[in-house]
């Protein structure tokens, strides 16, 4: 691996073998950075491993080792590797970030908040450490510490929208109706867009029976969400204490739509069903729930009713026995099973069961007891709750189910979510694609099959914006494939596809300078071939995005030496498909690859007409209709935006739908 590591590093394979026993660590270093900022995780901790062989002592190496690790979920390993590199540097707040979510992972909420405090006293005013500390206290109940961290955030951080969203939370656990609502009105304030704002503040209405607020509030938060089914649950909730059964019946139908298993749903929807008398599908609903939860005697003793009511005496009987089995005490259930059994001709077990119920009342009559009643006034009942005598009581979340969003939304590279309104992005020639539930649409061109054709290569060129990341026996083939690659070098210099072909392998790898070289190389062999100077744009590209990127877990300090992105930079970009449109002027990826280029460089007019071409040559290619979208609306051309964006929704682009529902209610 030493070896391959080292031609990968000097592009030579004709070094003397002293020089193999030895790798430039600086170099691999920020091949693996590459990798990781480019989601290969795999490839990028072969790297790491390299350098950590190499030189022990580094704090480096094993502090991005980690954040590879706890993107594929190596929770352990993760903390391993932040310790190592704790005990190395023990002052870089990152190493203790990392490992901090690392035992959030593995439900060490302690260790997490000891990790987070020392971080605090380097970098009191880290923001997502801060956030990350109030939900360990929150988990760990620690109300009174999460509201003073969450006090102490919204101090460094006044529009942090989230503070205030866990501090209502926290209000509320601490019954500060008061204090709760001014944050939810707060938050929505701050960003009315978030969904998450409004679902917050009606979840108070709920819990202060404000029916018609909660309702209304809730729908805004179902608008502005993707497919959320607890929205629905808890806006059915709020339909039915306004007596609303239809209303509540049709959200647990969009809720159990969007999650077959949800058992709120189709509990409340299978009592719902049974109020309005549609009896037979009321048992389907407890059905679905008893195969989730056979011991769930609630819902079997509904079904007893239903059942006994529909003509099924046997299987009501049935119902009725498994109830009692488990609650010998509960006299309704005697006294059904009596009725029961009596329409089935068996007298004597009626009769038996009628003896107890009249022992019971005759008991109970003489210690002046009530007779058997629901347990309390209240019409709903916490999941949890298993007391049988609430069986007809609609189920709600436990609260521990209701604060999960809180209590998992912890902030880190990998759990952070996106909110910016990005474009989609470049397209590059690959050899591999990531699948997707709903893939879009097949990317085809005949100068693409042209190249495929000479089976010159070793695997079928795609044409993909959803790259997929390499797993180790991929990694491992393109290392060997660099071999192979420079031995056909040795044997046709002057050939370009060889280097082509070896810059391909490098991209995979992340070595974008030596892929680099060697597309140069192909260029200067063959100066009219376009996919050469299609991937050294696209390359080009991810440098400088790369460049670009959030410094949140850099370990080194921040110092102005760093590498600037220019105007200067895109202009070589652009040079490159320039080239690419006049060396294939129908190759619509060509000019969609320039107008995203052209909006980087602020010349929106210029991408809109590469948009336009490219549309003009492939009518269907949703994600030039989404850029545009995106583009005309910056412009002001809103009306077309939105046209566009629907579009690109209609051929697959989903999200924008939710991009379209923001621009639509900001020119209100």
């Amino acid at each position: 691996m030493i070896r391959k590591l080292c031609q990968i590093v000097c592009l030579c394979g004709f070094f003397p073998m002293a020089v193999f026993a030895q790798i430039n660590t600086e170099k691999v270093m920020t091949i693996g950075k590459n990798a990781l900022y480019f989601e290969d995780y795999v490839l990028s901790i072969q790297y790491f491993n390299q350098v950590i062989g190499v030189k022990p002592y580094l704090a480096e190496p094993y502090f991005y080792r980690a954040l590879a690790k706890i993107n594929l979920d190596d929770y352990q390993g993760a903390e391993a590797d932040c310790s190592e590199s704790i005990e190395r540097n023990p002052f870089v707040v990152n190493s203790y970030q990392i490992r901090g979510l690392a035992r959030i992972r593995m439900k060490n909420y302690q260790g997490a908040i000891s990790d987070y405090e020392k971080a605090l006293t380097m970098d009191p005013e880290n923001i997502p450490i801060w956030h990350n500390l109030a939900l360990c206290r929150i988990h760990e109940e620690d109300f009174s510490a999460a509201k003073a961290d969450l006090d102490t955030l919204v101090r460094i951080a006044p529009r942090y929208t989230e503070a205030y969203l866990m501090r209502t939370e926290v209000s509320m656990k601490q019954k500060d109706t008061l204090q709760a609502m001014t944050d939810a009105d707060k938050a929505i304030e701050m960003d009315r867009y978030n969904p998450d704002t409004w679902a917050q503040r009606g979840m108070i209405f709920l819990q202060r029976s404000l029916y018609p607020d909660a309702e209304s509030d809730l729908t805004e938060s179902i608008r502005l969400s993707v497919r959320n089914a607890g929205l629905y649950i808890n806006r059915a909730l709020a339909r039915y204490h306004q007596n609303n059964l239809r209303g509540a019946m049709a959200d647990y139908d969009l809720a159990i739509d969007i999650d077959r298993n949800s058992f709120i749903g189709h509990y409340n929807r299978g009592l719902l069903r049974a109020q309005v008398g549609d009896d037979n599908r009321a048992i389907e609903d407890f059905d679905v729930v008893l195969e989730q939860e056979p011991d769930n005697y609630m819902a079997a003793f509904n079904r007893g009713l239903l059942r006994d009511k529909t003509g099924d005496y046997r299987g009501a009987i049935a119902d009725y026995t498994s109830v009692l089995n488990a609650y010998p005490n509960f006299l309704m259930g005697y006294s059904c099973r009596a009725q029961a059994r009596r329409k089935t001709g068996d007298l004597k077990g009626a009769d038996a069961d009628e003896f107890i119920v009249l022992k019971a009342q005759i008991e109970a009559g003489n210690k002046g007891q009530n007779q058997q009643t629901a347990s309390s006034k209240e019409t709903t009942r916490k999941k949890s709750d298993k007391d049988v005598n609430n069986f007809r009581k609609i189920v709600v979340a436990d609260n521990e189910e209701q604060d999960s969003k809180y209590k998992t939304d912890y902030r880190g590279r990998v759990q952070d979510r996106n909110v910016t309104i990005l474009p989609q992005p470049m397209f590059a020639l690959n050899y591999y694609e990531r699948r997707e539930e709903v893939q879009k649409q097949l990317h085809v061109s005949k100068y693409i099959d042209a190249l495929n054709d000479k089976h010159l290569l070793p695997h079928r060129l795609l044409i993909t914006n959803m790259e997929a990341s390499l797993d180790e026996r991929q990694v491992q083939q393109h290392f060997a494939a660099i071999d192979q690659a420079t031995a056909k070098i040795v044997a046709s210099p002057a050939a370009a596809l060889p280097y082509y072909a070896r810059a391909m392998d490098f991209y995979l790898v992340q070595d974008f300078d030596n892929a680099l070289k060697d597309l140069d190389d192909a260029i200067g062999h063959d100066a009219s071939f376009m996919a050469a100077y299609f991937m050294r744009a696209v390359i080009h590209y991810k440098q400088i995005e790369y460049r670009k990127r959030d410094t949140d877990y850099e370990i080194e300090t921040v110092t102005d030496k760093q590498p600037q992105v220019r105007v200067l930079d895109y202009a070589q970009v652009r040079n490159d498909f320039d080239r690419v449109v006049e060396l294939a002027p129908d190759f619509a990826y060509g000019y969609y690859n320039r107008a995203n280029v052209l909006a980087a460089m602020k010349d929106y007019r210029g991408a809109l007409a590469d948009y336009n071409k490219a549309l003009e040559l492939n009518p269907v290619l949703a994600d030039a209709y989404y850029n545009r979208g995106l583009t005309n609306v910056f412009l002001g051309n809103s009306s077309q935006g939105i046209a566009d964006l629907s579009k690109a929704g209609e051929l697959g682009i989903f999200s924008a739908y939710n991009v379209i529902k923001r621009f639509t209610e900001s020119s209100k």
